[in-house]
């Protein structure tokens, strides 16, 4: 398949720029992936599909304040440095800009040397490795130096930090938010725990796997970053009881699927485990545990558009949008979601 596959039109006005005052007051259009049916609702609705005993996934990364902009020590020239992954220690692999300035050695200094960047290897499309250098505690230091990495096509100030970061948010790690769970609301989770629903935690670092262009014409070419992932004992059980009681599990956001697809991949089961992820879902890809899913609206030839589009058709997905975009819904990180539902509704 090529990339235009997956290109769509889409007004400039329809990219949310900011959030909604209230997370789950979006709006949710649900797309049935076995028959195409389309209907229109409000994210608060979401509650209305889930019955007792089913389990619903999230990912429960914290987004770090990993935009760094510092300045180059022999020059002063500013440099622009986005944290992606710890790889050991403090050694992390980033995305310098320009990164035609940052050559092995070169040390890049933030808040006047409370933090300082040394460039001990180099790699491909601006991605250089770091050690971090400091005294204190890490995530302290960033935020006081740091921001969110807010994704390019949001120009407006982000207000309140924390509307990019679930309510849920607990493992710190991630280079950007997992989108779809910004819905969810302290009540709103409440209300789904008040209807016996599992809520299972997974852990996804989002890093460059998730939000980097696809630059090849064809897909299959295409290289996926890793990214890390955590599947808990505790997480392992519940979802192999939802299974074995022949209940569903939905889950929130493409990267929980990454994970729960990785691990089934690799062990044929859910097990507990950990490691590096570079799973890249497109059409043709056959699932082995996801049925239903809670998204966002995703960029054009976007690596998340062809997620979903392997859920649920390419050209169901691409009929969604299009309904999506006359009915006004906000795009991208800060907009409106989807639920793909499944007839199959026993796993």
């Amino acid at each position: 398949m090529t990339l235009e596959d997956f290109d769509y039109d889409l007004p400039e006005e329809l990219i949310a720029q900011t959030p909604l005052k209230d997370r789950s007051s979006s709006k949710l259009l649900v797309l049935n992936k076995d028959t195409g049916e389309i209907s229109h609702h409000h994210f608060k609705d979401i509650i209305h599909y889930l019955e007792e005993g089913d389990a619903l996934v999230i990912n429960d990364t914290k987004v770090i304040p990993a935009r760094l902009i510092g300045q180059k020590e022999e020059t002063n020239a500013v440099i622009e440095v986005l944290l992606l992954k710890n790889i050991e220690n403090d050694n992390w692999e980033c995305l310098a800009k320009p990164a035609k300035r940052v050559k092995l050695g070169t040390i890049v200094s933030f808040g006047n040397g409370l933090l300082k960047a040394k460039c001990i290897g180099m790699k491909e499309e601006g991605i250089r490795i770091f050690e971090l250098i400091y005294d204190g505690i890490l995530y302290e230091i960033l935020d006081k130096l740091g921001t969110m990495p807010l994704p390019p096509y949001i120009h407006e100030k982000l207000e309140d930090q924390n509307r990019y970061q679930t309510v849920y948010a607990k493992e710190v790690g991630s280079a950007a938010a997992p989108t779809a769970g910004l819905h969810f609301t302290e009540e709103l989770l409440e209300e789904i725990k008040n209807k016996q629903v599992n809520i299972v935690p997974v852990t996804l670092h989002v890093g460059l796997g998730t939000f980097r262009p696809v630059n090849v014409s064809k897909i299959e070419e295409h290289k996926m970053h890793s990214e890390y992932y955590s599947l808990s004992k505790e997480s392992v059980d519940i979802l192999n009881e939802t299974k074995a009681n022949h209940k569903r599990i939905f889950v929130v956001g493409t990267t929980s699927v990454r994970v729960l697809e990785t691990v089934m991949n690799k062990y044929g089961k859910l097990v507990p485990c950990s490691g590096w992820t570079d799973i890249f879902i497109y059409p043709g890809y056959k699932f082995k545990i996801v049925d239903n899913l809670i998204t966002n609206f995703h960029l054009p030839k976007s690596t998340l558009i062809m997620l979903i589009s392997a859920l649920a058709g390419r050209d169901k997905v691409l009929c969604a949008y299009k309904e999506a975009i006359e009915h006004k819904y906000r795009f991208f990180s800060f907009g409106d979601s989807m639920l793909i539902i499944s007839n199959n509704n026993k796993n």
